[in-house]
């Protein structure tokens, strides 16, 4: 049997909520305010790359250079300028399957809860925000904090050990994400990777990436979890 966690950590996009594609039109419309070109970042990037890395291979492949610090800087502010209103006016947004029942039973159980996302720090809250699910996170870990996903998920629990006082087990934090890359970055900060098939991947896809746990979605039992007395 798996110990009780001593964090778990939640991916955003196609695990919590899904956007209705917010991302990519505020994306599209930042290159179009600054270069005149709607640019699509699907054409150029895969899910679970981190935004600074989407900025980047979108600018490279559009604009035909690599960014310089300031017209790579220029883009991802001009992108967060419009998130808000594009994840406000979203008609396709939603909390996925268990999500709201879930986040509360967890925090009262006494479990520390954190993020991590390939979106920069203020994108992650702008998404979460509509759903008014920032406050159930104390931490996180970013696409701000490092391009590789591995390594934004190790500073992750890093943070959840400055909160709770004392440096964390990785082997007993839960990573739940519903990607093979999610899964990936898990395993390279010596966490436990939680496959949920709540995005574009099926739970045999997530079983082959290696996931420790397979879930359908977030209404099922999260492995080690146990529930207080109701």
């Amino acid at each position: 049997p798996v110990e009780r966690p001593e964090a778990i950590l939640f991916d955003v996009d196609g695990l919590l909520i899904t956007t209705g594609g917010a991302g990519t039109r505020s994306w599209s419309w930042a290159f179009d305010e600054l270069y005149g070109i709607p640019a699509d970042i699907g054409k150029f990037t895969e899910a679970g790359m981190t935004d600074p890395v989407v900025g980047s291979l979108t600018f490279t492949s559009v604009i035909g250079h690599e960014p310089s610090p300031v017209e790579l800087a220029r883009v991802i502010s001009h992108y967060l300028m419009r998130l808000p209103e594009e994840v406000a006016g979203s008609a396709g947004y939603r909390v996925l399957a268990g999500v709201h029942e879930l986040l509360p039973r967890l925090c009262k159980a006494g479990y520390l809860l954190g993020i991590t996302t390939g979106a920069v720090e203020a994108a992650a809250h702008i998404k979460l925000a509509r759903a008014n699910l920032n406050r159930f996170f104390a931490f996180g870990g970013y696409g701000s904090d490092s391009a590789d996903r591995g390594e934004l998920t190790r500073k992750a629990i890093e943070r959840a050990g400055e909160i709770l006082g004392s440096r964390l087990d990785s082997h007993r934090v839960l990573v739940l994400g519903d990607t093979p890359n999610d899964i990936a970055a898990a395993h390279a900060a010596g966490a436990i990777g939680v496959g949920v098939a709540s995005g574009h991947f099926s739970e045999q896809e997530l079983r082959e990436a290696g996931a420790d746990h397979v879930l359908g979605s977030l209404l099922e039992e999260l492995p080690g979890v146990a529930e207080p007395a109701p």
